[in-house]
């Protein structure tokens, strides 16, 4: 008999509420080692609410979290980081007056800085094994938006996580830089990384993801293989009904 491979993260009815609205109503989620998972939905249909939960940003009201196949309490971040997950949010938090370096190092636990020197080398490596090059020593002012964002990601990958979760990382990035984000996310998901990727892009999930769980309104609506789903069909489970003239094109065409 063939024994299974524990989920690295597994969610059984999760639910959060808060003054009027209910952010989560049981919602179950799974992803396996190595996973591109996403998690699809328009503007307020719970995802980052969810990925705060898994993070130990928010504290859910019910339901259960196991990783590595055993349930966990995630009570802040530094749970969560200690687990091996790592967040990179939508919105970077960088100062502009410090170094690469300067950055990454306030991110990091005393014990995994080492000398700044040995803190840049590392950072160096890791950038460029995964194809996000960085100088470490450049001033955060100086840097792009692409690069600003490998600088989270590359803080992100110095922990070693086991699940990385991206919160909508592509909303300010050029094509060419979501090409580039991608060779990285698939070499990551290919050496045991498991990926949480949270987007309302239907091209790029189409493209990237393994799997994709919808939500809308704070549920889920549907858990599918995003490359075997059609613009239009993925479009329905996110908004209900017939999806907007523009989606219907796009799957017509594609």
């Amino acid at each position: 008999m063939t024994l299974q491979t524990p989920s690295r993260l597994a969610l059984a009815h999760i639910t959060k509420r808060y003054p009027g609205v209910t952010a989560n109503d049981d919602v179950s989620l799974s992803v396996a080692p190595g996973e591109i998972h996403a998690v699809l939905g328009e503007n307020g249909a719970g995802k980052s609410t969810l990925m705060k939960i898994i993070f130990g940003a928010v504290r859910p009201d019910a339901g259960e979290v196991h990783f590595n196949g055993a349930p966990v309490s995630i009570n802040s971040p530094h749970d969560a980081r200690n687990l091996g997950i790592a967040m990179v949010f939508q919105h970077f938090s960088l100062f502009d007056t410090l170094t690469v370096t300067e950055n990454i190092a306030l991110g990091l636990p005393p014990k995994d800085i080492g000398s700044m020197k040995q803190l840049a080398e590392r950072i160096r490596a890791t950038a460029e094994r995964y194809g996000l090059p960085l100088e470490p020593h450049r001033h955060v002012h100086t840097l792009s938006v692409g690069e600003r964002q490998r600088v989270e990601i590359v803080r992100a990958l110095l922990a070693n996580p086991q699940l990385l979760i991206l919160d909508e990382p592509t909303s300010v990035l050029t094509p060419q830089a979501v090409e580039t984000l991608f060779v990285t996310l698939r070499q990551l998901a290919a050496e045991g990384t498991s990926i949480l990727y949270i987007s309302h892009k239907l091209d790029e999930i189409r493209a990237l993801c393994h799997h994709a769980t919808v939500m809308r309104m704070g549920k889920v609506t549907g858990v599918c293989d995003p490359r075997e789903q059609s613009a239009a069909s993925l479009s329905r489970m996110m908004i209900g009904g017939e999806p907007p003239r523009e989606a219907r094109v796009t799957a017509e065409r594609g």
